[in-house]
């Protein structure tokens, strides 16, 4: 059955309003709770971030729009304060910091997977799969962080939907700001997937920034804390790649259409794939709620821009993500690009040893490195406790890290604690003969 958002009714905004009762809902419980339940929870709650965020933007820019539009913008903005509310605070207080930043990697790496394999747009999708492969190591270094503070597996949180094993080296994603800018996508001839696509993915990693940025102080592990400062860096680079992919010349009222748009598909397809019964309630009401606000903004972009809203967003319903297992996609790209870099053109991609020895990523990652990288530390401290790195995939992909990492490590501008791929492969070994021995005894 077909699902056109501009015929579907909704709530109008009138009827939005919510009392505290229920707008705080009840948490869910974190033993219990499916790995992709967490996700939604904190995909959507980054998506009201960014429609909140937009709906002051549009009212602090936009001149032209008289006082009675003014005011419904305002009041749109309330109740996407309110959801936000909703959406974040489904997060359980015995539910610790590492415990929600790895659920925010799971996000990152299976969200964008999926945007990856269902983006029509090839440059677009070149550099879902060049961002999935940092945030792939994110959620490793965090792991090991997970493993020694808290006791945690990996698989305490990611329920084995989500390799956790190295990636492209996180000391290896700092670069010049400048080269993160993409080409930006045609506004007349782009589809409407690839919007939803990109609007998407930046508000999750917009999300994932703040989230650092409020909470990586609350550990007094000065390595731990110095490796959030670390991430968090490179989500802001993140948040410029992505945003840079959308075309500039859109108009306000073009980018608040593809803003309520990006919210009704979410939000859908959340309903639709919600296996918490108490929760997907929320998802339907949200639904309801942001068809409302779609239609507003429709109504609004016929009336200043006098034009078609499908002309934007098209008839049909666009599924941004179905979470799901990424496992054996994250893989394929693992291996095939982990040694991948921004090309010195700033809009392109190139292998290791093909940027020459002036690219301008080179002395910021030599600066931010002088005394070390935070994130390789994790790696150095996980061997007193566990002999090597906290590790969880398949027996195959296991038995290539080495490779990887030997793959994926750069000659110039690599800090002086780095592991290296004989030290992980001594770790290896270690840890081995050591469950070798465990084994004789029992």
């Amino acid at each position: 059955m077909t699902f056109n958002p501009l015929k579907e009714k909704g709530i109008s905004l009138e009827k939005q309003l919510r009392n505290w009762h229920q707008i705080v809902a009840k948490p869910y419980k974190k033993q219990k709770v499916d790995c992709y339940t967490r996700t939604r929870q904190i995909l959507m709650n980054g998506i009201e971030v960014e429609g909140w965020g937009f709906k002051h933007q549009l009212n602090r820019f936009m001149a032209e729009i008289d006082s009675e539009d003014r005011a419904n913008i305002s009041r749109m903005g309330r109740i996407e304060n309110q959801q936000q509310m909703t959406c974040n605070w489904m997060c359980p207080e015995d539910q610790s910091v590492l415990e929600t930043t790895l659920g925010y990697e799971q996000v990152a790496v299976d969200l964008t997977a999926w945007l990856a394999q269902n983006e029509p747009d090839k440059y677009v999708k070149e550099t879902f799969n060049f961002g999935l492969l940092e945030d792939f190591d994110h959620l490793y270094r965090y792991a090991q962080f997970a493993y020694m503070r808290e006791g945690l597996e990996p698989n305490d949180i990611v329920q084995g939907q989500t390799d956790v094993i190295i990636g492209r080296p996180t000391q290896h994603h700092h670069n010049c700001n400048s080269l993160r800018l993409r080409n930006h996508y045609d506004k007349s001839t782009a589809s409407p997937q690839t919007k939803v696509n990109i609007l998407t993915v930046l508000s999750g990693e917009q999300q994932t920034h703040n989230f650092y940025a409020e909470h990586g102080f609350m550990y007094g592990d000065h390595v731990l804390r110095e490796t959030y400062a670390e991430i968090k860096d490179v989500e802001e680079e993140h948040v410029t790649m992505y945003e840079s992919l959308i075309d500039p010349s859109e108009t306000m009222l073009e980018k608040l259409l593809l803003h309520e748009f990006t919210e009704v598909c979410n939000y859908y397809t959340c309903f639709e794939d919600e296996v918490d019964d108490e929760i997907k309630k929320y998802w339907e009401i949200f639904l309801d709620i942001e068809l409302g606000h779609l239609h507003l903004a429709s109504e609004m972009f016929k009336k200043y821009e006098k034009r078609d809203p499908e002309e934007v967003i098209g008839s049909e319903i666009i599924i941004p993500c179905r979470f799901k297992s990424q496992k054996s996609y994250v893989q394929k790209v693992l291996e095939k690009e982990i040694d991948k870099r921004l090309a010195p053109d700033g809009k392109y991609y190139n292998s290791i040893d093909e940027i020459p020895d002036e690219w301008a990523s080179y002395p910021v990652q030599e600066r931010l490195a002088e005394n070390s990288a935070p994130s390789e530390n994790c790696i150095k401290i996980v061997e007193f406790y566990h002999d090597r790195d906290v590790v969880e995939a398949s027996e195959n992909l296991k038995n290539k890290e080495v490779v990887l990492l030997e793959k994926g490590l750069q000659e110039k501008a690599v800090a002086h604690n780095t592991v290296l791929p004989e030290e992980l492969q001594q770790m290896i070994d270690k840890h081995e003969e050591r469950e070798k021995e465990k084994k004789k005894i029992i």
